[in-house]
């Protein structure tokens, strides 16, 4: 868990050396803020709530906690144009499917909710045909480059997860 932590981290910094501004402050998330973020979430829901969206000097970085219930709907495939995300599994397990090519294709329209405040414009699907599918669970860290389909096809156990959205292009609004 500690390496793939650090590996999240190292992107993040790479990220950080190709910014055009210096920042003058950090971001602090508490744990506090994620826990209590979570608890807002409808337990038989998927819920995907930002917390933060900072511009980190060039680009802007955000954080977000998913919960999403055993007995949700799992929701459509998606790919996102341009927004990088990284997902620390806090608990639960899943089967999450990247990569490949979505099947029927759709653009999200550009005044949905998820596309002005959470993940900018993306496309979504009915399923990912050739993709990998991988048993994730509590302490598991995943990056989803843009333009990477994704999708949860099983949640074995409800899960929870903090997302770290990468967003170069400043699509999604500062919070």
């Amino acid at each position: 868990m500690l390496r793939a932590m650090l590996s999240a981290v190292g992107v993040l910094f790479a990220l950080s050396m190709l910014g055009d501004a210096n920042p003058t402050s950090a971001t602090y998330v508490a744990a506090a803020d994620i826990q209590a973020t979570l608890k807002k979430a409808p337990p038989t829901l998927v819920s995907d709530q930002p917390i933060r969206m900072v511009d980190a000097g060039g680009y802007n970085v955000g954080i977000a906690v998913v919960h999403r219930p055993a007995a949700s709907s799992l929701g459509s495939p998606v790919e996102h144009d341009k927004v990088t995300e990284i997902y620390h599994v806090l608990e639960g397990a899943g089967t999450l499917v990247t990569g490949g090519t979505l099947v029927n294709p759709k653009r999200r329209p550009a005044d949905a909710p998820e596309v002005r405040t959470v993940n900018g414009p993306s496309i979504t699907g009915t399923s990912i045909q050739n993709g990998e599918s991988r048993r994730i669970a509590a302490g598991d860290v995943i990056i989803i480059p843009a333009g990477v389909p994704h999708w949860f096809s099983e949640i074995q156990e409800p899960l929870a997860y903090v997302v770290f959205r990468v967003d170069p292009e400043k699509v999604v609004p500062l919070k």
